[in-house]
């Protein structure tokens, strides 16, 4: 029977499991819905679906370097416990690994992993481990030279902090020392040029706000939005903000002085941008009894 994908969909919105175990599911028993919801049972895998709801904003960041080519990769869980796993963090690794060979994070849950997808070894994990799990988002980078760095590192090339950094010229001295900055400093952009023209005027129409409210003419205005917009580029992009290294000097200055050129840059950090919703104790308490 040809499964279709209006059959996958209604297999996961029941089931809550993944899309490539819905397919499975439903290849395995010729389409059959309650088979295949059934199978999913048996492997334990409608039982890493019922935590699916749950937050995880927790995990790892890694970092992969091969040639001119970086990759971070994030994998969530929900407590740092689980993130201090050896077996987490092993399939963690590997799942970057594997990264260093696909385009985009699509590819990367449908990637090879020994014989199981990464989707398909995510979804074990959970139901072995007991906590919900997702693969986030993955960067990758190329250059002449790529270097990379983890702040907060749990084990080797994993942390709460990934940072990769491509430039041209220079050592991988000067490369660690601008990835650490990176990693302290979270820049928006490289340069000026690659700032998102949304945040600009929005930050700039925040600054005429401002200082309109002082009641200073509008020839005065200009003037001092001109001085505020050019000290906001300079704290947002990398090439232009104070090295924490030597304060004295831009990062794009102590770059040259090293021989090296900046080309571009990646900054991954665990849990960036997911809201945590957060119970008093007594909830945490009765929710951990209901099971």
């Amino acid at each position: 029977m040809a499964i279709t994908a209006a059959m996958v969909k209604e297999l996961r919105e029941t089931s809550g499991a993944g899309m490539m175990d819905a397919k499975k599911a439903l290849v395995e028993n010729d389409g059959n819905m309650e088979a295949a919801i059934d199978w999913l049972r048996t492997k334990g895998l409608a039982k890493a679906a019922k935590k699916s709801g749950r937050t995880a904003a927790e995990g790892l960041v890694a970092v992969v370097v091969e040639g001119g080519k970086g990759v971070a990769v994030e994998v969530n869980s929900e407590t740092d416990f689980v993130a201090k796993n050896g077996d987490f963090q092993d399939m963690v690794g590997k799942i970057a690994t594997a990264a260093l060979g696909v385009a985009d994070i699509e590819a990367l849950a449908a990637a090879d992993l020994g014989g199981k997808s990464v989707s398909e070894t995510l979804t074990d994990k959970i139901a072995t481990i007991g906590e919900n799990m997702s693969l986030r988002r993955m960067a990758s980078l190329e250059g002449e030279t790529v270097v990379s760095y983890v702040h907060n590192a749990a084990t080797a090339g994993m942390g709460k902090i990934g940072v990769l950094v491509a430039m041209t010229g220079g050592d991988e001295a000067i490369g660690k020392q601008v990835a650490m900055h990176i990693a302290a400093v979270n820049p928006a952009a490289l340069s000026e040029a690659d700032l998102d023209a949304s945040i600009v005027e929005k930050e700039k129409q925040v600054q005429i706000d401002i200082a309109r409210e002082s009641g200073k003419p509008e020839q005065v205005i200009e003037k001092m939005i001109v001085g505020r917009m050019k000290k906001f580029v300079a704290e947002a992009t990398l090439l232009n903000q104070q090295f924490v290294v030597n304060p004295d000097l831009t990062v794009e200055a102590a770059a040259k002085e090293a021989g090296a050129t900046i080309t571009g840059f990646v900054r991954v950090e665990v849990g960036e941008g997911i809201e945590v919703e957060k119970e008093d104790f007594a909830a945490e308490v009765a929710k951990a009894a209901q099971g």
